[in-house]
């Protein structure tokens, strides 16, 4: 009775110092709670303002707590129905603490702004409750790697901006549910991108009404449950379905005819069911690259012909008969095949154009009668248990049990001597003994089944570093091991993570990292596909610190209950206290904010050292954009939302405003602003003005309506770019970059150039947008700075990316690459290639359009409506030299890219074409644009 009364005046003395101190006290009052009935809280979570203190992981806006995040600091306790208080809340991570239990409270359904729930990896339990449903703004739910059990809510299919869905490996039963016209279900979430169930116990058919048209998920995982029936047909109405995985299931049935519909999957997985009736007709769907449809009961077949971009093909036991082709071997990308415990028979010939990357054949159980064996192929074929291996021929290497270990992968050192560390300590890359941050990232479906290729990892370190320091955590390197296939077929590999400059992180790097990791921040290279992490419990290496934290705990107590007999007195002084804390903190903001030289009040373009941009309330946005409505909405990504407004002068302009956590400093702001305002120039997108407000950071831009070229190349913005509108697109965003290389005072390097960050106006006019990374060059940097890396993956300066010496050259080497995506609309990195590599082995001068028709774009336009193609791919390929003095500059890039117009009959100065001739409508090629009603993805968010 005694302690309680003790936690009552705590409580309620920091109800009272609250009011002068700023945090609100209900959120104070709600942090205490947890405080109370969680062990292992951050040592700082100490003093009577979470807020200003800085509590680690905890974010606020306007003395509000909008963000909890602690991954993987060894949390014990449960989640307490105070969880509710928090009524601003919008992030809620608490992933990788293994002794957080019991349900989740169904008070959770309070939070009505809470946009990301991510509790994966601890050991929550119960059922998932229906409240989960009332979380309208929630976008991101990942309960995955718990033991919740009972049947998933239907109420779920109410949260409209749901994009991510992961209920997997969980206990989770009973049928998946569907709406019904009186309860809500899971057909209903059209926008919801990812639906992850796998490894749980779920039971009954999968619904047909769960599949439709207008859906535009990329991942459905159902893998390893208790699913009965056949696979409904409807899942060939969903076009943009990436990753398919029913296998470990009871389904059965035929497959249906229109699987092929989905030209988009990469991954198919369809093994361990009981699946009959004719084999899978993949043909159309060219960018399989994975597929698993063994022990099934299909009809009797030859071996299928749809394997032509596949790495992996696994049909083990699936009455496969008749002679195996050769063609099946000189896929370019194979690397494993496995066709075990079939009829097939003949005799095996490989032939001498196998694949380079071919690692394995495995076609035990057949019945083979002969190998012709050219001593070409070096690499694991297993011939046992066929006729091939009797008698005479069982003393081939084919026919023994393989003896070749499993090919395996770690992080080498980078150049240095190594060290003996302690036994609680590991060596980094670097060779320095540290405490690292170590868990296990987990691939559901990776395309590849080459777990020894060290490019793969080494690919995904980069990717890691570049994502660490992008968002400026203190990362000195990462280690990979172990790759290993689990008895799910996930690809799992080790994780440690080493902090530069210290032998352990604190409390709020390691949440920092967790969250990265969590909420999907991180992306992988593109070939190891969907993945999650789960982390390893850190808080040990801080236990001195959680030892100290007892202690301070303690002693508050104590000196709370001494506090309450002086309640009386502060209320006296609160007053007056509250006044000359706010004075103070007057002070301190005016001299810590960055804008404070500059009469925000005056919003007539007069600011100091801005050229054309000008200052917007926060009230003034708000009313341009109806409050920021979701029907004003036009895109949205990791920095924020972008709104299309109507200034009061008739002008439109799209609105970047960014939301919490992705927020620069105040002097980072200030000098994009700055930056921005100087630049002005056709090919660039105009910046009309800011707003830097009530805590608000946001932009202000010149409305941009036909989106960006990433999204025509895609066919998704309705704009058809033949050869004629690519050169001018060309042209353009070259003429952009050139400016801010040679006009601009002082010049700028862009940093992140990309097809996703140039647009289309109305007429087609092509202008490079997003310089939230681009960097001044002064005069004393002499033509280059030594900088950190910035980018995206694929347009990378490898010369950059080793030197980390950041010239204008770099942009000309992205701009290359965004050249080879004209040709080709593809993707810089796809299918696990490279362009840059892949146009360079396919080019052929003797040959007419260098031989690379299979990589053109089939809607570029073919034979004489490409003239100059050659001559662009040259001057392409010379911008992508490795070495970047032997790139051009990007002026000699316009005047050539202006002699290929002249050469195609195109005059380089006119203006483009309208978008009216141009817009493929539904049923005519010339429909008019629906200029007013566009949706595009504003770049840059």
């Amino acid at each position: 009775m005694g302690q309680r009364i003790h936690v009552w005046l705590l409580v309620g003395l920091f109800q009272i110092t609250s009011i002068a101190a700023g945090t609100n006290s209900v959120d104070v009052s709600a942090l205490y709670s947890l405080k109370l009935v969680w062990q292992n809280t951050p040592t700082n979570w100490v003093g009577s303002d979470p807020c200003v203190d800085g509590w680690d992981g905890i974010r606020c806006s306007d003395s509000r707590v909008i963000s909890i995040t602690l991954s993987s600091i060894g949390l014990k306790g449960q989640l307490s129905g105070d969880i509710q208080s928090f009524s601003e809340l919008q992030t809620l991570d608490l992933s990788y603490n293994k002794d957080l239990t019991g349900p989740i409270p169904p008070s959770i359904g309070n939070l009505k702004k809470l946009a990301y729930l991510i509790l994966i990896g601890c050991s929550f339990s119960g059922q998932i409750p229906d409240a989960i449903g009332s979380l309208q703004e929630l976008t991101f739910l990942a309960l995955n790697s718990n033991s919740f059990s009972g049947k998933i809510p239907s109420s779920i299919g109410k949260l409209s901006k749901l994009y991510w869905l992961d209920l997997a490996d969980n206990k989770l039963t009973g049928p998946i549910p569907v709406s019904n016209g009186s309860t809500p279900g899971l057909d209903m979430l059209v926008n919801t991108l990812h639906f992850h169930f796998g490894k749980n116990q779920l039971s009954g058919t999968i619904p047909p009404q769960l599949f439709s048209s207008n859906m535009v998920l990329i991942h459905v995982l159902f893998d390893s449950n208790q699913l009965t029936g056949s696979i409904p047909s409807t899942l060939g109405l969903v076009k943009t379905l990436e990753v398919i995985r029913l296998d470990r299931n009871l389904l059965s049935g035929e497959v249906s005819s229109n699987l092929n519909n989905l030209t988009s999957v990469v991954e198919l997985h369809l093994s361990n069911n009981y699946l009959t009736g004719p084999m899978p007709n993949l043909i159309g769907m060219n960018f399989l690259s994975y597929v698993d449809l063994s022990n099934n009961s299909f009809d009797t077949t030859d071996v299928p012909s749809w394997f032509s971009t596949l790495t992996t093909l696994v049909m083990d036991n699936t009455q496969l008969q008749g002679a195996i082709p050769v063609a099946l071997f000189g896929n370019p990308q194979l690397q494993t095949v496995s066709l075990r415990n079939n009829r097939l028979n003949g005799t095996l010939d490989i032939g001498t154009d196998f694949s380079d990357q071919l690692q394995l054949i495995d076609l035990q159980n057949n019945s083979i009668q002969g190998f012709v064996d050219r001593g070409v192929y070096h690499n694991e074929i297993i011939l046992m248990g066929n006729p091939v291996c009797e008698g005479t021929g069982a003393i081939s290497h084919y026919c023994m049990q393989s003896n070749q270990s499993i090919s395996s992968y770690s992080t080498a050192s980078m150049n240095c001597v190594p060290v003996l560390c302690p036994s609680d300590q590991s060596a980094s890359p670097n060779c320095k003994c540290s405490y690292p941050y170590k868990g296990t990232l987990v691939f559901r479906a990776p395309s590849f089944s080459e777990l020894g290729n060290s490019s793969y990892y080494m690919a995904l370190e980069r990717s890691l570093m570049l994502t660490f320091q992008t968002y400026q955590l203190p990362v000195d390197s990462v280690s990979l091991s172990n790759p290993r296939r689990d008895s799910y077929n996930y690809l799992e590999v080790s994780l440690e993570v080493f902090r530069s400059g210290d032998d352990h992180f604190s409390w709020s790097e390691i949440t920092e990292i967790g969250l990265l990791l969590s909420n999907q921040t991180f992306k992988p290279p593109q070939y190891f596909g969907t993945y999650y992490f789960l982390g390893s419990n850190y808080g040990s290496f801080l236990e001195s610190s959680a030892t100290s934290k007892k202690f301070v705990s303690l002693g508050t107590i104590i000196g709370a209950a001494i506090g309450g007999f002086l309640v009386v007195v502060m209320l006296i002084y609160a007053g007056f206290y509250a006044r000359r804390q706010k004075r103070r903190a007057d002070r301190v903001i005016k001299q810590n904010n960055p804008f404070a030289s500059w009469d925000l009040s005056n919003s007539s373009g007069s600011i100091p050292q801005l050229k054309g941009a000008r200052w917007f309330s926060f009230e003034e946005l708000k009313k341009c954009t109806s409050d920021f409505s979701e029907a004003s909405e036009i895109g949205t990504g990791g920095y924020g939302k972008v709104y299309r407004g109507i200034l009061t002068s008739g002008q439109l302009v799209a609105i970047k405003r960014a939301q919490e956590g992705s927020m620069q400093g105040g002097l980072e702001f200030k000098t994009e602003i700055e930056m921005l305002s100087r630049v002005h120039h056709k090919n660039l997108v105009s910046l009309v003005g800011f707003c830097f407000e009530q805590g608000e950071q946001i932009l202000v831009y010149e409305y941009i309506p036909n989106g960006t070229i990433r999204e025509s190349l895609a066919g998704k913005s309705g704009i058809r770019l033949d050869w004629m509108r690519r050169l001018q697109v060309a042209v353009g965003s070259a003429r952009g970059l050139t400016y801010l290389h040679e006009l601009a005072d002082p010049p700028v390097i862009h940093r992140d150039i990309k097809s996703n960050n140039i647009l289309l106006d109305e007429r087609l006019n092509a202008k490079v947008s997003d310089f939230g990374i681009s960097k001044l060059m002064n005069d004393n940097e002499m033509g280059y700075v030594t900088t950190q890396i910035k980018g995206t993956m694929g347009y990378l300066d490898p010369e950059y990316y080793m030197t980390l010496q950041l010239t204008e050259k770099s942009d000309v080497y992205s701009f290359g690459v965004v050249m080879l995506e004209l040709i080709t609309a593809r993707k810089p990195i796809e299918r696990g290639t490279y362009i840059v590599g892949e146009v360079r082995v396919a080019m052929n001068k003797t040959r007419d359009l260098y031989g690379l028709h299979e990589l053109i774009d089939p809607t570029i336009g073919l034979g004489s409506t490409i003239k100059g193609f050659e001559k662009f791919v040259d001057l392409a390929m010379k911008c992508v030299e490795e070495s970047a003095a032997n790139r051009p500059t990007m002026s000699e890039v316009v005047k050539e890219i202006e002699s290929i117009m002249q050469l195609a009959g195109l005059n380089p100065n006119a203006e483009s074409t309208s978008i009216s001739v141009i817009y493929e409508g539904p049923n005519s090629r010339t429909t008019q644009h629906p200029y007013s009603n566009k949706f595009f993805h504003y770049v840059g968010i």
